[in-house]
């Protein structure tokens, strides 16, 4: 391991919270202004805490439907099943996001969720919530828009997919989990991609060979310092060219 990477290594001090109230994350997974009262009653909803080691299953395609899902801490995948037997992966999740919500319809999963890294999720009883909705009526609200934000997404990959070549994708990828992090407080720069780079490549649509081929070129162009997993945005600007004026 060089040096640039050794520097980049961090030990990270997770301060354990139990209760949504005093969680670091509140401002990601719940409504932005809600009462005492109610959070009160969303610590006492929110109990189950599911802790996943690298590479374990939260649920299966077919598995019974028990809620969604708050990442707390790590990192999660989501991923279906083709006949022939192929995976795709379908989405990524950090701390702080909601989902899960692919088995509200018919009470079974469509998907797997699968940990990329030691995690932590905290289980949000939805069917509660629907039955009680005049008790949790804010946070039945702001599911409803992490719904509709995950419809949307959804939607916007797929155009990705039909319509956007190889350096347009990952570029794509790369600003998003920037995004994502700096909303967490995290360097925007300075990413720690933990999936594989099959993982990237599945979810993008390319060959893993190809997401390896582009890392390179993007290095080349001056717009990322690539160290395996660990990530520099040397370029913010260029990138955001590639996917508005793509060659």
């Amino acid at each position: 391991m060089d040096d640039h990477v050794l520097v980049r290594l961090k030990v990270e001090k997770n301060v354990v919270s139990r209760s949504c109230s005093s969680c670091v994350l509140r401002s990601l997974c719940l409504p932005g202004k809600i009462s005492h009262s109610m959070l009160d009653k969303i610590d006492k909803l929110i109990q189950v805490r599911k802790h996943l080691k690298a590479g374990d299953a939260l649920y299966y395609v077919g598995s019974p439907f028990h809620g969604l899902y708050a990442v707390k801490s790590g990192l999660m995948k989501i991923e279906s099943y083709h006949e022939d037997g192929k995976v795709q992966v379908n989405g990524f999740y950090m701390k702080g996001e909601i989902y899960g919500f692919d088995g509200i319809d018919t009470h079974r999963h469509l998907c797997s969720s699968i940990a990329i890294e030691d995690s932590e999720l905290c289980l949000i009883p939805f069917d509660t919530i629907e039955h009680k909705g005049e008790d949790y009526e804010p946070l039945k609200h702001h599911i409803y828009a992490l719904m509709s934000r995950e419809i949307g997404h959804y939607h916007s990959h797929m155009m990705l997919l039909g319509s956007a070549h190889g350096e347009e994708r990952l570029a794509s990828f790369l600003l998003d989990f920037s995004y994502r992090m700096r909303e967490r407080g995290s360097s925007a720069n300075n990413l720690i991609l933990r999936m594989t780079r099959e993982d990237i490549g599945n979810y993008l649509g390319m060959k893993v060979e190809t997401v390896s081929r582009i890392f390179t070129r993007f290095q080349e162009m001056g717009l990322l310092e690539v160290h395996n997993k660990y990530i520099d945005i040397l370029d913010n600007l260029k990138l955001k060219e590639l996917i508005d004026h793509p060659h």
